[in-house]
Protein backbone atom coordinates (compact mmCIF):
# COMPACT_ATOMS: atom_id res chain seq x y z
CA UNK A 1 0.00 0.00 0.00
CA UNK A 2 1.24 3.49 -0.66
CA UNK A 3 -0.08 6.99 -0.66
CA UNK A 4 0.92 10.02 -2.78
CA UNK A 5 1.31 13.29 -0.94
CA UNK A 6 1.76 16.55 -2.83
CA UNK A 7 3.10 19.44 -0.78
CA UNK A 8 1.58 22.85 -1.29
CA UNK A 9 4.29 25.19 -2.71
CA UNK A 10 5.32 27.91 -0.31
CA UNK A 11 6.19 31.05 -2.21
CA UNK A 12 7.52 32.63 0.94
CA UNK A 13 10.62 30.44 0.98
CA UNK A 14 13.94 31.95 -0.16
CA UNK A 15 15.92 30.76 -3.20
CA UNK A 16 18.38 28.00 -2.33
CA UNK A 17 22.13 27.59 -2.79
CA UNK A 18 22.91 31.06 -4.08
CA UNK A 19 26.56 31.27 -5.17
CA UNK A 20 28.89 32.85 -7.75
CA UNK A 21 29.95 30.67 -10.67
CA UNK A 22 32.45 33.06 -12.26
CA UNK A 23 33.60 36.60 -11.53
CA UNK A 24 35.33 38.88 -14.03
CA UNK A 25 36.33 42.53 -14.13
CA UNK A 26 32.94 43.87 -15.25
CA UNK A 27 30.56 40.95 -14.75
CA UNK A 28 29.62 38.12 -12.39
CA UNK A 29 27.75 34.89 -13.12
CA UNK A 30 25.53 33.76 -10.23
CA UNK A 31 23.41 30.64 -9.79
CA UNK A 32 20.66 29.55 -7.43
CA UNK A 33 17.88 26.99 -7.12
CA UNK A 34 14.15 27.58 -6.83
CA UNK A 35 12.58 27.62 -3.33
CA UNK A 36 11.07 24.18 -4.02
CA UNK A 37 11.61 21.42 -6.54
CA UNK A 38 9.98 21.26 -9.98
CA UNK A 39 8.09 24.55 -10.22
CA UNK A 40 4.92 24.12 -12.28
CA UNK A 41 4.96 27.68 -13.56
CA UNK A 42 7.28 30.58 -14.31
CA UNK A 43 8.73 32.12 -11.22
CA UNK A 44 9.70 35.77 -11.08
CA UNK A 45 12.86 36.61 -9.17
CA UNK A 46 14.17 39.99 -8.11
CA UNK A 47 17.99 40.34 -8.19
CA UNK A 48 19.17 43.40 -6.25
CA UNK A 49 22.78 44.51 -6.68
CA UNK A 50 24.10 46.96 -4.10
CA UNK A 51 27.34 48.76 -4.89
CA UNK A 52 29.12 48.93 -1.53
CA UNK A 53 31.63 51.49 -2.84
CA UNK A 54 29.42 53.92 -4.74
CA UNK A 55 26.46 53.30 -2.40
CA UNK A 56 24.05 52.70 -5.28
CA UNK A 57 21.43 49.99 -5.95
CA UNK A 58 20.20 48.25 -9.10
CA UNK A 59 17.37 45.72 -9.39
CA UNK A 60 16.99 43.18 -12.19
CA UNK A 61 14.01 40.89 -12.86
CA UNK A 62 14.54 37.27 -13.87
CA UNK A 63 11.74 34.90 -14.93
CA UNK A 64 12.32 31.14 -15.14
CA UNK A 65 10.52 27.85 -14.59
CA UNK A 66 13.74 25.85 -14.17
CA UNK A 67 14.72 24.43 -10.84
CA UNK A 68 18.25 25.85 -11.36
CA UNK A 69 18.63 29.44 -12.51
CA UNK A 70 21.81 31.07 -13.81
CA UNK A 71 22.11 34.80 -14.33
CA UNK A 72 24.91 37.16 -15.43
CA UNK A 73 25.20 40.55 -13.73
CA UNK A 74 26.80 43.03 -16.13
CA UNK A 75 28.16 46.60 -16.05
CA UNK A 76 30.18 46.13 -12.91
CA UNK A 77 33.43 47.95 -12.21
CA UNK A 78 36.88 46.35 -11.88
CA UNK A 79 37.88 45.98 -8.25
CA UNK A 80 34.33 46.72 -7.06
CA UNK A 81 32.52 45.31 -4.04
CA UNK A 82 28.87 44.28 -4.31
CA UNK A 83 26.13 42.80 -2.20
CA UNK A 84 23.72 40.60 -4.21
CA UNK A 85 20.22 39.73 -2.94
CA UNK A 86 17.90 37.24 -4.70
CA UNK A 87 14.24 36.70 -3.72
CA UNK A 88 10.93 35.98 -5.32
CA UNK A 89 9.03 38.88 -6.82
CA UNK A 90 6.48 38.77 -4.01
CA UNK A 91 9.20 39.94 -1.60
CA UNK A 92 9.60 36.57 0.09
CA UNK A 93 12.56 35.62 2.21
CA UNK A 94 15.85 36.44 0.54
CA UNK A 95 19.22 34.82 -0.12
CA UNK A 96 22.29 37.05 -0.29
CA UNK A 97 26.04 36.99 -0.87
CA UNK A 98 28.95 39.37 -1.50
CA UNK A 99 30.94 39.64 -4.73
CA UNK A 100 34.30 41.29 -5.40
CA UNK A 101 35.09 41.83 -9.06
CA UNK A 102 38.59 41.28 -10.46
CA UNK A 103 40.73 44.45 -10.26
CA UNK A 104 42.63 45.93 -13.18
CA UNK A 105 45.90 44.24 -14.05
CA UNK A 106 49.27 45.58 -12.95
CA UNK A 107 51.24 47.73 -15.43
CA UNK A 108 53.79 45.80 -17.47
CA UNK A 109 57.53 46.36 -17.89
CA UNK A 110 58.13 48.47 -14.78
CA UNK A 111 61.76 49.62 -14.93
CA UNK A 112 64.12 52.05 -13.18
CA UNK A 113 66.66 54.36 -14.79
CA UNK A 114 69.21 56.01 -12.51
CA UNK A 115 70.10 59.67 -13.01
CA UNK A 116 72.63 61.83 -11.13
CA UNK A 117 70.48 62.78 -8.13
CA UNK A 118 67.22 60.91 -8.76
CA UNK A 119 65.68 57.88 -10.43
CA UNK A 120 62.94 57.55 -13.06
CA UNK A 121 60.25 54.87 -12.99
CA UNK A 122 58.99 53.73 -16.40
CA UNK A 123 56.15 51.35 -17.33
CA UNK A 124 53.89 50.44 -20.25
CA UNK A 125 50.49 52.04 -20.62
CA UNK A 126 47.80 49.95 -18.96
CA UNK A 127 45.37 50.90 -21.74
CA UNK A 128 47.30 48.59 -24.09
CA UNK A 129 45.84 45.52 -22.40
CA UNK A 130 42.91 46.85 -20.36
CA UNK A 131 40.00 48.15 -22.42
CA UNK A 132 38.29 49.31 -19.21
CA UNK A 133 41.17 51.61 -18.28
CA UNK A 134 41.27 55.25 -19.33
CA UNK A 135 44.60 57.11 -19.18
CA UNK A 136 42.82 60.05 -17.57
CA UNK A 137 42.36 57.88 -14.47
CA UNK A 138 46.13 57.81 -14.07
CA UNK A 139 48.45 55.83 -11.84
CA UNK A 140 49.55 56.12 -8.24
CA UNK A 141 53.01 55.31 -6.92
CA UNK A 142 53.97 53.94 -3.50
CA UNK A 143 57.39 53.37 -1.94
CA UNK A 144 58.36 51.00 0.85
CA UNK A 145 61.58 51.59 2.83
CA UNK A 146 62.59 48.22 4.27
CA UNK A 147 65.18 49.76 6.61
CA UNK A 148 62.67 52.13 8.21
CA UNK A 149 59.70 49.76 7.63
CA UNK A 150 57.67 52.67 6.27
CA UNK A 151 55.35 52.82 3.25
CA UNK A 152 54.95 56.22 1.63
CA UNK A 153 52.54 57.47 -1.02
CA UNK A 154 54.63 59.36 -3.58
CA UNK A 155 51.81 60.74 -5.72
CA UNK A 156 49.96 60.06 -8.96
CA UNK A 157 50.44 60.82 -12.63
CA UNK A 158 48.69 60.37 -15.96
CA UNK A 159 52.06 59.80 -17.69
CA UNK A 160 53.97 56.52 -18.01
CA UNK A 161 56.94 57.68 -15.93
CA UNK A 162 57.54 59.17 -12.49
CA UNK A 163 60.53 60.95 -10.93
CA UNK A 164 61.69 59.96 -7.43
CA UNK A 165 64.21 62.08 -5.54
CA UNK A 166 65.76 62.32 -2.06
CA UNK A 167 66.64 58.64 -1.74
CA UNK A 168 68.95 57.78 1.14
CA UNK A 169 72.20 55.87 0.78
CA UNK A 170 72.14 52.43 2.36
CA UNK A 171 68.35 52.07 2.22
CA UNK A 172 66.54 49.37 0.24
CA UNK A 173 63.36 50.47 -1.51
CA UNK A 174 60.37 48.77 -3.11
CA UNK A 175 58.34 50.79 -5.62
CA UNK A 176 54.80 49.89 -6.70
CA UNK A 177 52.75 51.34 -9.55
CA UNK A 178 49.03 50.65 -10.00
CA UNK A 179 45.90 52.09 -11.54
CA UNK A 180 44.82 55.02 -9.38
CA UNK A 181 42.44 54.06 -6.59
CA UNK A 182 38.92 55.47 -6.76
CA UNK A 183 36.39 56.37 -4.09
CA UNK A 184 38.64 56.72 -1.12
CA UNK A 185 41.08 54.02 -2.10
CA UNK A 186 38.47 51.28 -2.39
CA UNK A 187 38.81 50.55 -6.12
CA UNK A 188 42.46 49.97 -6.98
CA UNK A 189 44.34 48.13 -9.67
CA UNK A 190 46.85 45.37 -9.04
CA UNK A 191 50.28 46.83 -8.20
CA UNK A 192 53.46 46.19 -10.15
CA UNK A 193 56.31 46.02 -7.62
CA UNK A 194 60.04 46.51 -8.16
CA UNK A 195 62.91 46.13 -5.65
CA UNK A 196 65.73 48.66 -5.73
CA UNK A 197 68.87 48.92 -3.58
CA UNK A 198 71.38 50.45 -5.99
CA UNK A 199 72.26 53.21 -3.52
CA UNK A 200 73.27 50.74 -0.84
CA UNK A 201 75.81 47.96 -0.67
CA UNK A 202 73.63 45.44 -2.46
CA UNK A 203 72.60 45.09 -6.04
CA UNK A 204 69.33 45.61 -7.77
CA UNK A 205 67.61 42.27 -7.22
CA UNK A 206 65.00 42.79 -9.92
CA UNK A 207 67.24 44.08 -12.72
CA UNK A 208 65.65 47.51 -12.74
CA UNK A 209 68.24 49.03 -15.05
CA UNK A 210 68.25 46.80 -18.12
CA UNK A 211 71.27 47.32 -20.29
CA UNK A 212 73.49 49.07 -17.74
CA UNK A 213 74.88 45.95 -16.09
CA UNK A 214 74.93 44.20 -19.44
CA UNK A 215 76.84 47.07 -21.07
CA UNK A 216 79.47 47.09 -18.33
CA UNK A 217 79.91 43.34 -18.58
CA UNK A 218 80.13 43.57 -22.37
CA UNK A 219 83.07 45.97 -22.00
CA UNK A 220 84.88 44.49 -19.00
CA UNK A 221 84.81 40.84 -20.07
CA UNK A 222 86.48 41.34 -23.50
CA UNK A 223 89.09 43.65 -21.95
CA UNK A 224 89.96 41.10 -19.27
CA UNK A 225 90.10 38.38 -21.90
CA UNK A 226 92.49 40.42 -24.06
CA UNK A 227 94.69 41.15 -21.04
CA UNK A 228 94.87 37.46 -20.19
CA UNK A 229 95.73 36.59 -23.80
CA UNK A 230 98.47 39.27 -23.91
CA UNK A 231 99.90 38.09 -20.59
CA UNK A 232 99.94 34.51 -21.87
CA UNK A 233 101.73 35.53 -25.08
CA UNK A 234 104.25 37.58 -23.05
CA UNK A 235 105.05 34.62 -20.81
CA UNK A 236 105.54 32.37 -23.83
CA UNK A 237 107.89 34.89 -25.51
CA UNK A 238 109.92 35.36 -22.32
CA UNK A 239 110.16 31.63 -21.81
CA UNK A 240 111.35 31.04 -25.39
CA UNK A 241 113.97 33.80 -25.11
CA UNK A 242 115.14 32.40 -21.79
CA UNK A 243 115.54 28.92 -23.27
CA UNK A 244 117.37 30.28 -26.32
CA UNK A 245 119.79 32.33 -24.20
CA UNK A 246 120.38 29.39 -21.92
CA UNK A 247 121.13 27.08 -24.85
CA UNK A 248 123.48 29.66 -26.46
CA UNK A 249 125.38 30.18 -23.22
CA UNK A 250 125.71 26.43 -22.67
CA UNK A 251 127.07 25.91 -26.18
CA UNK A 252 129.49 28.84 -25.76
CA UNK A 253 130.70 27.59 -22.39
CA UNK A 254 131.23 24.07 -23.70
CA UNK A 255 133.34 25.40 -26.58
CA UNK A 256 135.68 27.18 -24.11
CA UNK A 257 135.87 24.42 -21.56
CA UNK A 258 139.33 23.21 -20.58
CA UNK A 259 139.41 19.66 -19.41
CA UNK A 260 142.96 20.22 -17.99
CA UNK A 261 141.90 23.15 -15.86
CA UNK A 262 138.41 21.81 -15.21
CA UNK A 263 136.86 25.20 -16.06
CA UNK A 264 135.94 27.41 -19.01
CA UNK A 265 138.45 30.05 -20.21
CA UNK A 266 137.14 33.32 -21.64
CA UNK A 267 139.32 35.94 -23.29
CA UNK A 268 139.00 39.58 -22.33
CA UNK A 269 138.37 41.24 -25.69
CA UNK A 270 141.78 42.98 -25.71
CA UNK A 271 143.36 39.75 -26.88
CA UNK A 272 141.18 39.61 -29.96
CA UNK A 273 142.92 40.85 -33.12
CA UNK A 274 144.59 39.80 -36.37
CA UNK A 275 145.90 36.39 -37.20
CA UNK A 276 149.40 37.43 -36.03
CA UNK A 277 148.10 37.44 -32.52
CA UNK A 278 147.66 33.70 -32.74
CA UNK A 279 151.48 33.20 -32.49
CA UNK A 280 152.69 31.63 -29.25
CA UNK A 281 153.45 34.10 -26.56
CA UNK A 282 157.03 34.49 -25.26
CA UNK A 283 156.94 33.50 -21.65
CA UNK A 284 160.54 34.36 -20.71
CA UNK A 285 164.32 34.13 -21.41
CA UNK A 286 166.92 31.68 -20.20
CA UNK A 287 170.01 33.00 -18.33
CA UNK A 288 172.49 31.18 -20.59
CA UNK A 289 171.22 32.73 -23.85
CA UNK A 290 172.93 36.02 -24.70
CA UNK A 291 170.69 38.91 -25.52
CA UNK A 292 171.79 40.87 -28.59
CA UNK A 293 170.89 44.48 -28.88
CA UNK A 294 171.18 45.90 -32.38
Amino acid sequence: DYVVVKMIPDNRLPPRHLHAVHTGKTFAVIKWESPYDSPDQDMLYAVAVKDLVRKTDKIYKVKSQNSTVEYTIKKLEPGGKYHVIVQLGNMSKESSMKINTVPLSAPDALKIITENDHILLFWKSLALKESNFNESRGYEIHMFDSLMNITAYLGNTTENFFKVSNLKIGHNYSFSVQARCLYGGQMCGEPATLLYDELGTGTDSSATKPGRGTDVAAIVVPVLFLLLVMLGIGFVVLYMRHRRLQNSFTAFANSHYSSRLGSAIFSSGDDLGDEDDEAPMITGFSDDVPMVIA
